[in-house]
């Protein structure tokens, strides 16, 4: 097992000056690990995008690679350019590019329907000046037709000119051994990074978790249900399992870990700490 595999970290815009800087000691908590860089949400049709691009701006003023994440769906090929633009001006090389959500009680999707569209934007518009990363899902997007759809529409991302993908979180290990497996049988040999969600709270991550079409395995969630209000228990568990999971992927061989966050350190800490990651 090699333990120093590159790990990266997700964080979402905050709406106050406070949350800034409570994000910024988040930040600076999880820097000891080394990260490849920081990833930074981007809202539905853009409604975070002063956000993301604040946000952004005070990783890579602090000295950080940033990730912002961007998204199509209801945007203009002018103001994709733009945004390009603006990213490129601060010294930003790498970005997550995603279809995204249309915000409630809109209907125009805009001149893109699909991340591919975006990610062969992004290549017509800036060549090789960022790495893009794109969004897998091991258990199906929960909007695809069916799983060979899912497939088909991964591999033209990818076939677009992303250069490497990072995958919505899962518990169980062999979803992401068989994607990445049809995928290298498809010609996709590019690295496919498994997302991973710290558990911390049972209620909120099976309402994620429906919403994304993430599985909780029913051993999991009986588990997590029968301790009911006790936190400490929840997190001990979530602990456990999520260390376990992350020794066995790195067993395997994956190009990187990928944590979802949710703007807090202290459990990706412990569980970085579990599997041998080196703290500087």
């Amino acid at each position: 097992m090699n333990p120093q595999q590159p790990i990266s970290f997700e964080f979402f815009p905050t709406k106050t000056a406070e949350g800034a800087k409570k994000l910024a000691l988040v930040r600076d908590k999880l820097s000891v690990l080394n990260p490849l860089y920081y990833s930074v949400t981007y809202g539905a049709g853009g409604s975070t995008q002063e956000g993301t691009i604040n946000t952004v701006a005070s990783i890579k003023e602090a000295g950080y690679s940033a990730a912002p994440h961007l998204s199509c769906i209801g945007s203009t090929r002018e103001s994709i350019k733009s945004i390009l633009e603006l990213f490129i001006s601060q010294g930003i090389d790498r970005i997550v590019a995603l279809r995204g959500d249309l915000p409630s009680g809109h209907r125009d999707v805009g001149e893109f329907r699909y991340a591919n569209e975006l990610v062969e934007f992004i290549r017509a518009e800036t060549g090789d000046h960022f790495h893009i990363e794109v969004a897998a899902y091991p258990e199906v997007h929960p909007q695809a037709k069916n799983a060979r759809v899912d497939l088909d529409n991964f591999i033209r991302k990818m076939n677009a000119g992303a250069n490497s993908a990072i995958t919505q979180y899962f518990f169980n290990i062999d979803s992401y051994l068989y994607f990445v497996d049809s995928c290298k049988k498809a010609g996709i040999d590019k690295p496919i990074v498994p997302g991973i969600m710290p558990i911390t709270n049972y209620s909120r991550l099976a309402g994620f978790s429906d919403m994304c079409g993430a599985e909780i395995p029913r051993w999991l969630a009986k588990r997590l249900e029968s301790y009911g209000d006790d936190i400490d228990s929840i997190k001990a568990l979530g602990l456990e399992v999520i260390s376990s999971l992350c020794e066995k992927l790195l067993a395997e061989g994956v190009p990187g870990l990928h944590f979802y966050t949710l703007n807090q350190s202290k459990t990706t800490l412990e569980i970085c700490k579990n599997i041998g990651i080196k703290i500087n």
